[in-house]
């Protein structure tokens, strides 16, 4: 969400304030907007598909047209649920209907090509539509160079699902027909990854299914990093929930994984090999590659910007909004792709009507659940400072010392944040 204001962030302002502060941050645009112009936005997200929202709210004149292939899209937020089994993926899914009756063009096609130059997008078909703006809000894709042994192939033996939708099934699958006595791994990359903090929230979850149906299992985490997201709300609720049913090894300890062999199903670290009963391998990611087709990555593979207007530094007319940009303190998360995608649509409408955009507040939450009735949160503020988002202060985070009440009170936070942000981007 898009907050105007310096008044410090809540749990509960961050839930309930997005559609209030997008429209804030929206209205002084329409009655100024002096003509109309084409916008394109490939990637049906939540960056991309809040951007053509918010784009046709502030002005209805403009042609915007969101160019995404699936016609479902799977939320990867409560997508670790549906992994331990409590939830369906169909509570992931939604669909594009509501913004297509809005006015959005959906073209239901992956962008191919996109020519800076001469502003056009082709897409499947061969067919070339036009813009005088482009949005880029294509997500991750993985870096399988950096990860030797794994690829496409590899994920249907070692399933990443970090993409939500057949992995998340897959995985799932794997966690079913394992044998009670079993070992669970997960291997996790080095920041910067989307969502840092949702691959320790997958281990507490499995965890959780485990100690339900398969009690005498294990979950070991390989992790590239020495610290990690709200690591000590993590850490007590594994000893507090689990006892000892979660290992971590991190880096210091030759946690990184080098390499994987998906013939046998092993797992290699600097320090010794794995061979786990289900190995959830997330490997290193990057910018969406219809990103670096357009020349908008740099040789880190993600996509430099102006944060005040979410411009490209490396391509003309092009905006990068969500996971694929260089955000510098905020998190990829849904939410900040949200917030993000609604402040990109503002500065399109100023900067279309020849004013100078506002600088943008962007104000991101992030929930975890440990277990059902056990979720935490961290809330951050964050504004342009040079050529990034820096955190500034009035975030708010759980305590670690919570009375079980809280931490209820904030799973039930977590639900509703999701109903909210689904509903303001999608229903």
């Amino acid at each position: 969400m898009i907050l105007m204001t310096t008044r410090p962030v809540t749990r509960r302002s961050a839930v309930l304030g997005i559609t209030a502060a997008a429209a804030t941050l929206a209205r002084p645009s329409i009655s100024r907007a002096q003509s109309a112009g084409r916008i394109n936005v490939v990637g049906g997200g939540f960056g991309g598909a809040a951007c053509a929202r918010a784009l046709k709210r502030a002005q209805a004149s403009l042609q915007v047209v969101l160019i995404e292939p699936n016609t479902v899209f799977t939320s990867c937020p409560f997508s670790n649920e549906v992994i331990a089994g409590l939830r369906d993926i169909e509570a992931q899914q939604f669909g594009y209907d509501k913004l297509a009756s809005e006015g959005v063009t959906v073209v239901n096609q992956a962008a191919t090509k996109i020519d800076a130059q001469t502003r056009n997008v082709t897409v499947d078909d061969g067919t070339t539509l036009g813009y005088d703006r482009l949005v880029l809000s294509p997500g991750i894709d993985f870096h399988f160079e950096a990860l030797p042994g794994y690829d496409e192939a590899a994920s249907e033996k070692m399933p990443h699902a970090w993409k939500a939708g057949a992995q998340t099934m897959l995985l799932r699958r794997q966690l079913e027909t394992m044998a009670d006595g079993g070992l669970v791994a997960i291997a996790i990359p080095a920041n910067p990854s989307r969502c840092p903090p949702a691959p320790y929230e997958r281990a507490s979850l499995i965890a959780h299914y485990l100690k339900a149906k398969k009690p005498r299992s294990k979950v070991l985490v390989l992790d590239a990093k020495d610290n990690f997201s709200q690591q000590r709300l993590f850490e007590k609720a594994w000893k507090e929930l689990y006892g000892d049913m979660i290992e971590r090894v991190a880096l210091s300890q030759g946690g990184r994984v080098t390499s994987v062999d998906p013939s046998t199903r092993t797992i290699i670290t600097e320090f010794g090999n794995y061979t786990p009963d289900v190995a959830n391998v997330i490997p290193p990611q990057r910018a969406g590659r219809i990103a670096e087709i357009a020349g908008a990555t740099d040789a880190t593979g993600w996509c430099p910007i102006n944060p005040v207007t979410f411009e490209s530094k490396l391509a003309p007319n092009i905006h990068v909004i969500g996971d694929a940009c260089l955000g510098g303190g905020i998190p990829k998360s849904a939410s900040a792709a949200s917030a993000q995608g609604k402040a990109c649509a503002a500065a399109i409408v100023s900067l279309l009507a020849g004013r100078a955009p506002e600088t943008p507040r962007l104000t991101g939450v992030c929930y975890n659940t440990a277990a059902p009735a056990y979720g935490f949160s961290l809330a951050g503020n964050y504004q342009p400072k040079g050529d990034i988002f820096a955190e500034v202060e009035g975030g708010a985070t759980s305590p670690v010392d919570a009375p079980r009440e809280l931490r209820a009170r904030e799973a039930a936070e977590a639900e509703r944040w999701f109903q909210t942000i689904t509903a303001d981007t999608f229903g």
